[in-house]
């Protein structure tokens, strides 16, 4: 018989966390505050690798993670940034629990074990269990009912759950598999070996790139090397930034990320003729 390991968490700041993603303190743990705070989330926390490239440590560990995004205002990737979260809604009175999942590519090619991390969470009202995710690329606005195999139409796209011969869950956006979900229970602890592999490996698309993106009220806006992607109603722009100044500023104004440095562009993403 297998048994799920305790749950280690460190005391959260919750107001300073609530602060950095401009949300107020819900009343009580219910679905509507969950909703708030997912949303809340996507909207001030960046997604990006910034760490891989500037080679500073990624410590899974919660103390770690709630320095990184509370205190150094920063983002990070899915283990980050699912992590944290789910210290903060902990602390909020939140049921949590961390779930692997492994993408799949457009051909259906499975990625690593514990490729990806979501969290299933339960409010205090009774509803859910909720799919929470605050770092899948351009995924859903609000947690999805982890039960329901219907349709759930979200700002993000039209999702659906279906269910594995074995247990496990497929999650589907606009009729496309997104990644398969282990129901079991995991721990910080046991998403290292992945985290290891994508800040390390060549074949991660991690080290491949550099990326910082983040989800604003009309759209998404995205900084990979120089290159600026700004989506709004539908409508994409980009433009190369010309200098590391002009760079850097737009970590700071876009992203609220302060660095003293670039990191190093990885040959896989420069473009053709860019240095």
């Amino acid at each position: 018989m297998s048994t799920v390991r305790p749950v280690r968490t460190v005391p959260v700041d919750t107001q300073a966390y609530l602060h950095r993603i401009g949300a107020p303190r819900p009343s009580r743990p219910d679905a509507g505050a969950l909703r708030a705070l997912h949303l809340r989330h996507l909207l001030a926390v960046p997604f990006e690798n910034l760490s891989i490239h500037l080679g500073e440590d990624i410590v899974l560990e919660e103390e770690a993670l709630l320095d990184k995004v509370v205190n150094a205002r920063r983002g990070g990737f899915c283990y980050e940034l699912g992590g944290a979260f789910a210290a903060l809604l902990r602390g909020l009175g939140f049921r949590v629990d961390l779930l692997q999942a492994r993408t799949l590519t457009a051909g259906g090619r499975l990625g690593i074990p514990y490729d990806h991390m979501a969290l299933r969470v339960g409010a205090a009202d009774g509803t859910g269990p909720w799919l929470v995710d605050v770092r899948f690329g351009d995924h859903s606005h609000y947690p999805l009912a982890l039960d329901e195999r219907g349709e759930q139409r979200d700002p993000g796209g039209t999702f659906r759950i279906g269910e594995l011969p074995g247990g496990d869950l497929e999650v589907r956006r606009n009729g496309e598999a997104q990644y398969r979900l282990e129901p079991r229970p995991r721990t910080l602890a046991d998403f290292e070996a992945g985290a290891w592999y994508h800040r390390t490996s060549p074949a991660s698309h991690f080290t491949q790139s550099l990326v910082c993106s983040l989800l604003t009220e009309d759209g998404r806006i995205t900084l990979s090397g120089r290159k600026l992607v700004t989506t709004t109603a539908g409508r994409r722009t980009e433009r190369m930034l010309e200098s590391d100044d002009e760079t850097l500023a737009a970590y700071r104004e876009h992203f609220g990320i302060v660095l003293d440095r670039l990191p190093p562009e990885p040959p896989a993403s420069r473009p053709r003729g860019h240095r």
